[in-house]
């Protein structure tokens, strides 16, 4: 997808949740978050040329501490991020610079995708497509969260979960197999 298709998806996916354009560009800060990671993720990602790809990291690394400062979601530009990502509510979110995160995914205030784990186990989660993560939740370590799972709030994610699935808890334990289905 081209950097515009990737922003518009980002925005109908908040303005399927009812808001309007100016409700969504002037006073969602999810968006705001997102926005800045698109672009930055292109410019550093896509630009070859090595005097202009440093040009403009200064300003894009001072465009994302002002983001930070101001939303409180801290989404660095090397994070893999798919299309039709929604942030639903202010503050709190950090996600890992290795991060990855599959399309159409969710992603509540106070959630932590971090690093974790001792020698070969170490590593950032790799979150799979339509995946909703609750409030306060925190996915950490080398795991794999497939497709279609929810993790309920207030969780701690430290092994893989497997397609469809609904975990809570800490740590996080499989309490359902209805997924994601409704959340997204």
């Amino acid at each position: 997808m081209t950097l515009f298709q990737l922003i518009r998806s980002d925005y109908l996916r908040y303005k399927k949740y009812g808001a309007n354009f100016w409700v969504i560009v002037f006073f969602t800060q999810g968006f705001w978050a997102t926005f800045q990671y698109r672009i930055a993720h292109y410019c550093c990602k896509k630009v070859t040329f090595k005097p202009l790809k440093m040009l403009l990291f200064i300003p894009l690394y001072l465009w994302q501490k002002i983001i930070e400062l101001t939303t409180g979601i801290s989404i660095p530009y090397a994070a893999t991020i798919g299309h039709s990502f929604y942030i639903g509510h202010f503050g709190g979110i950090v996600l890992n610079a290795r991060t990855v995160i599959g399309h159409n995914c969710n992603i509540a205030q106070g959630v932590t995708i971090g690093v974790s784990g001792l020698a070969e186990n170490r590593g950032v989660p790799k979150i799979g497509n339509h995946v909703f993560i609750g409030v306060n939740s925190v996915v950490a370590g080398k795991i794999t969260i497939a497709d279609h799972v929810m993790i309920g709030a207030c969780s701690l994610v430290v092994t893989d979960i497997e397609e469809g699935s609904v975990y809570s808890g800490v740590p996080a334990v499989k309490i359902s197999d209805k997924g994601s289905k409704g959340y997204i």
